[in-house]
């Protein structure tokens, strides 16, 4: 099996088919989309030039899901992505953006974390079940962001993600996490309704 960190190696021929250096055979665009989602990277090269093409088609991805109808850029995130390229912006917006997304990815884990500490079928069995499907949901409700929140920011489980605040012994502080969860879900519900506008 191959190893899950290392980039899929993707070929462009002359000819502008994709081939899949690991499995041997042509992709189409679709296909690699759902590499990502599944958590995978990908390389995209030129087989003759060697030109690292990804950004080319990762640009022409999101193009085509916008096209269909999955809106998850608003029209004035895409009108100030264009600016930024003519201004001095330009420089400090991919790290921005990068921040962001990084943001809403730890938001999404706590939030799950919390939920799995305060529901009280959390020892029922086939609970872990219905928490995967709790992720996938909210991984479908981020565009197919992938493993478990993104493989661009950091899993809640690696060591440099921040770990989720633990109440102090003997105190109890149901109240308050329930608080923290109810803000979430708001500033949640709030983001998803700008993103439908």
């Amino acid at each position: 099996m191959s190893d899950d960190k290392a980039p899929l190696l993707i070929k462009r021929y002359a000819s502008r088919r994709l081939y899949n250096t690991e499995t041997s055979d042509y992709v189409t665009l679709e296909d690699i989309s759902n590499f990502i989602r599944d958590g995978r990277e990908v390389q995209i090269v030129d087989l003759k030039s060697g030109d690292d093409l990804t950004r080319q088609y990762l640009l022409q991805i999101i193009a085509e899901h916008e096209s269909k109808g999955d809106n998850v850029l608003p029209t004035g995130v895409l009108t100030d992505l264009v600016r930024s390229y003519a201004s001095q912006a330009q420089s400090i917006v991919p790290a921005f953006l990068q921040s962001s997304f990084e943001m809403l990815q730890n938001g999404q884990s706590t939030m799950m974390e919390n939920m799995t500490k305060m529901n009280p079928m959390a020892s029922m069995p086939g609970f872990d079940a219905m928490r995967a499907q709790q992720e996938a949901f909210l991984k479908a409700m981020t565009g197919g962001i992938a493993t478990p929140f993104g493989s661009s920011g950091p899993a809640p489980d690696d060591e440099g993600a921040a770990p989720a605040a633990k109440p102090a012994a003997g105190k109890k502080d149901d109240g308050q996490d329930l608080d923290a969860i109810k803000s979430q879900l708001a500033a949640l519900q709030e983001q998803l309704s700008k993103l439908g506008k």
